[in-house]
């Protein structure tokens, strides 16, 4: 990730290498919220790369094969002749393929009347509405003793007291 800045380049990279990786197997994608080949901290950026992070999880869970997913009523019901985009289930399958947080897949109009707001500002938005809340909630009692306790040692073996 070279770009300096969150922007196009860093999301065509970061997508690019996440995907790569996520499809060799590994879990973890390294580097969210780094820019600038990891000198720079972006939490702009974080956000960004939660929303990549999230999508290429869904792309790799794969596409549900089974008797609901067929739709086979709706294929018999419309015949070869027929068309499937004014169906509801068509709406309701492709609305379960992605359900992004953070980009826009509205309409031109919708966006220019809305003030043209891109990525990098809606992420920002999101950043400032996070730290407002504190980061979006409390974590259960139970996780939040065991990240203490990941943090207490950690600290430990640096010798933080």
């Amino acid at each position: 990730m070279d770009s300096k800045t969150c922007d196009v380049q860093t999301g065509h990279e970061k997508t690019l290498t996440g995907v790569m990786t996520a499809l060799a197997g590994a879990n973890q994608i390294y580097g969210a919220g780094m820019v600038e080949s990891g000198v720079t901290f972006d939490l702009g950026q974080l956000v960004v790369d939660d929303e990549i992070a999230r999508m290429i999880r869904h792309v790799l869970e794969g596409i549900p094969v089974s008797t609901d997913t067929l739709l086979l009523g709706d294929i018999q019901d419309t015949g070869w002749t027929g068309e499937f985009m004014s169906r509801e289930s068509t709406l309701l399958g492709m609305r379960a393929m992605s359900a992004p947080r953070l980009l826009d897949r509205g309409v031109y109009e919708a966006w220019d009347a809305a003030g043209r707001v891109d990525l990098a500002q809606r992420a920002r938005e999101k950043v400032l509405d996070l730290l407002a809340d504190g980061g979006g909630g409390d974590l259960p009692p139970d996780a939040r003793r065991e990240v203490d306790a990941i943090v207490a040692r950690a600290d430990l073996a640096a010798g933080v007291p």
